[in-house]
């Protein structure tokens, strides 16, 4: 089993080093799920939050200033009929962190499992809540779950998102404790993070037992603390996506959008190095400019375009790899 020694190595991995760990990484991706890449549709519920996180335009501090959206349960089902006509059975809930989202996207669930007769996963991206508020969402269809811890750094972690990292991990074993798969991830090239910490997040995730991994690389957003800070490194980036297929290679791991807001092609090498989703926008236009994760101009992957780099990547695109015979995660 690969330690945090080892995974430090991969990450400082260049030329034809670098080369053979994707190569490993492709296997490793080849071995458990063949050529099938998972797509899944996102739709943003909310862009009002409750946290102050220093990377994010969404962040409490520009509340007052942000155009703020809420959908109600019957547009995220109008959008939800729509990603199925696509064929598409992965649906991703993402919004702020608001207690809000709770009742409204919860009053959204059954209905849309019903329109897939149950075989849907219906996975939530809405940050901390109770565990209380999480078993009621798992009871009204919610099946997957992401909470990002974006650094394993206690002090870093403290200082870019301003709550404790404990509080994370805590809403993390809830999660996984309530039966949900888990998801985690990491933002690389966060200011004074350190290719130790990066190790670290990999093998606290493989430790804790979740199910989906992510890294995606900083993208410095207007209106921040963090606007004038250097990008993250996408080819750092995609060392700790090898690293990450190759300490667990069940993972789901995603080639995220931000790779593509980095660099040019980017989204498309993630699979090079491994990763196995991809995502594509299902928010109606009318609020999708408002949800500003990485800031007014961030780059929208429609379904055409994660077709396309599917395509490139010579793989196939294809459903839930959680779906079992009843159709429940």
């Amino acid at each position: 089993m690969l330690d945090e020694r080892d995974i430090r190595t991969m990450l400082m991995l260049q030329g034809s080093e670098r080369e053979e760990l994707f190569t490993q990484a492709r296997a490793a991706r080849t071995g458990v799920f063949g050529d099938r890449v998972v797509v899944r549709a996102v739709i943003e519920v909310t862009n009002l939050c409750r946290v102050d996180c220093d990377f994010c335009p969404m962040r409490r501090s520009n509340t007052r200033t942000n155009d703020v959206f809420h959908q109600t349960p019957t547009e995220m089902i109008e959008t939800a009929i729509g990603v199925h006509a696509l064929g598409v059975d992965v649906i991703c809930f993402q919004g702020g962190e608001v207690p809000q989202t709770t009742a409204s996207v919860g009053a959204a669930l059954p209905t849309i499992a019903e329109l897939y007769g149950g075989r849907v996963e219906l996975l939530l991206n809405l940050g901390n809540k109770t565990r209380a508020e999480y078993a009621r969402l798992r009871e009204q269809g919610a099946t997957s779950y992401i909470i990002k811890h974006e650094t394993s750094d206690v002090d870093l972690h403290l200082r870019m998102r301003h709550e404790a990292l404990d509080r994370r991990l805590a809403c993390t074993a809830d999660l996984l404790d309530l039966g949900y798969r888990v998801g985690s991830g990491m933002i690389i090239g966060l200011p004074a993070q350190s290719l130790d910490s990066i190790a670290r997040d990999i093998v606290l995730c493989r430790d804790m037992g979740v199910h989906m991994m992510s890294a995606a690389p900083f993208v410095p957003a207007p209106d921040t603390p963090l606007a004038g800070a250097p990008a993250g490194d996408v080819e750092l980036t995609l060392n700790v996506l090898a690293a990450m297929r190759l300490a667990q290679p069940e993972w789901t791991i995603p080639s995220v959008s931000a790779m593509r807001a980095s660099v040019e092609g980017g989204q498309r090498r993630g699979f090079d190095a491994g990763a196995n989703v991809i995502v594509f926008n299902a928010t109606p236009a009318d609020v999708r400019d408002k949800y500003l994760i990485y800031g007014k101009d961030r780059k929208v992957s429609d379904y055409e375009y994660v077709m396309d780099v599917i395509a490139q990547a010579d793989l196939t695109p294809g459903g839930s790899v959680f779906l079992t015979e009843t159709g429940r995660p």
